[in-house]
């Protein structure tokens, strides 16, 4: 019967229970718009793709895991959405030439790379809010027409200096991000600001092999990058497996104003006691990937502080001494020793975002959660929480909360896999009235 109706421009079986289309709907050769939204579809027919003529496919809020092949084939698809679904990567689309609109926020998309962009050369929107997603390919530059890139609620570190390069960029979304290396009052100025500075490193890292320090003049094998000391008030010796950070290297910072610090993957067994140095400048600094055991009170002395990364190391506590840090925003702890979730940090009213996974916490206090009324982002991952409390779903600031990886039984899966807002929703459903 649907195949039959060849004439049909627009067709919206949207709101049902629909686990399944049939195939006869590639024979609908007119139809301009298609809306199979909120159903429970976990596949579409290869014969979608026979569809040339449609501008809008709409598949938001189903079970898909991925798209069929053959969807390529639709050439006229101008917008596609495929929020709330299932999805692991970004679907590879070589025939969809004119697509404009692409949004897929709401997935599980964990990898974006350049096979997955090289084809979308008329893409000017492009939303991945709330995924899963660790870095973006310095490829990104290709996409020229780009104007909007919503990248709300991932889990991106770092950003390409690429980026800086495309010239229609008009709005990029960053928040809920453990972004690092990038100043806080940088980001905070919006994303033409934000681009100028990534197109400034662009440029920087054209001069760095004239300007990097070379063991010729500073005899310890090209410490540190002065043009960043002097320019991007960055400091880095990262990624040397160094038991210790060479005194050459805060040496060369002299009085420099170092806003961004960077000692990670070295095999520092404790903060540099130099780092006090840095207080009345540093807003940004990363000593994730060490063996760094405690917090030391010269670290606690940087006031300034917004931005803290102490992931893959071998803490178990915090000191109280942190709380006088009153400006930290966001702080990374993956990936260490806790056994318990450090009290200090119930204190600290100015955080934002709090990555605190893959360690051995067993309980959270949400009524002391709900004072961090700023609190966005809270990823308490493969911990041994055993049970959630249910006033936890009070907590309304948060706009990502991950609690996958636990030993508890509720919320399920199934809840936990409908993202933050259905997790906070079931939880406050549980409370006691």
């Amino acid at each position: 019967m649907l195949g039959h109706l060849s004439f049909l421009e627009d067709l919206d079986a949207s709101n049902n229970q629909l686990r399944s289309i049939s195939s006869s709907l590639g024979h609908l050769s007119c139809l301009a718009r298609l809306n199979l939204s909120n159903n429970k579809l976990k596949t579409l027919p290869a014969e979608i793709g026979q569809l040339k003529n449609v501008k809008q496919l709409d598949c938001t809020a189903n079970l898909l895991e991925d798209v069929p092949v053959l969807l390529a084939g639709m050439d006229s698809l101008e917008q596609m959405y495929l929020r709330q679904n299932k999805l692991t990567y970004l679907p590879e689309l070589p025939n969809c030439r004119v697509l404009k609109e692409l949004h897929v926020g709401n997935n599980q998309i964990n990898t974006l790379g350049p096979q997955h962009l090289k084809h979308l050369c008329s893409i000017s929107v492009l939303e991945l809010r709330d995924n899963k997603l660790k870095s973006l390919p310095d490829d990104i530059n290709i996409l020229k027409g780009l104007e909007r890139l919503d990248l709300t609620n991932n889990d991106i570190s770092s950003l390409p200096n690429s980026l800086g390069n495309l010239p229609n960029l008009k709005s990029l979304q960053l928040e809920g991000n453990p972004l690092r290396g990038i100043r806080r009052d940088i980001l905070s100025k919006g994303t033409q600001e934000l681009l100028k500075y990534l197109k400034s490193r662009v440029q920087v890292e054209e001069k760095s092999d004239q300007n990097t320090v070379t063991a010729m003049t500073l005899p310890s094998d090209a410490l540190v990058n002065t043009h960043s000391i002097t320019t991007l008030k960055t400091l880095e010796y990262c990624d040397k497996q160094a038991p210790a950070i060479p005194e050459a290297v805060f040496n060369a910072a002299g009085t420099n104003p170092i806003v961004t610090l960077n000692f990670s993957k070295n095999q520092l067994t404790e903060i540099p006691p130099r780092i006090v140095e840095l207080k009345e400048s540093a807003s940004d600094v990363n000593l994730g990937f060490n063996k760094i055991n405690e917090i030391s009170l010269n670290l606690c002395m940087l006031l300034k502080l917004t931005h803290l990364d102490m992931r893959n190391n071998l803490l178990m506590s915090l000191p109280e001494e942190m709380e006088a840090m009153t400006r930290l925003q966001s702080v990374i702890l993956s990936f260490n020793r806790f056994k318990t979730f450090p009290d200090v940090l119930y204190r600290m009213p100015t955080l934002e975002t709090i990555l605190i996974s893959t360690n051995q916490i067993g309980f959270v206090d949400p009524l002391q959660l709900k004072k961090l009324t700023k609190l966005s982002t809270l990823d308490l991952q493969n911990n041994d929480i055993l049970q959630v409390p249910p006033e936890l779903g009070n907590c309304e600031s948060l706009r990502a909360l991950h609690l996958e990886g636990n030993p508890f039984r509720n919320p399920r899966a199934a809840i936990l896999s409908k993202g933050t807002a259905a997790i906070l929703e079931y939880l406050r459903s549980r409370i006691p009235t």
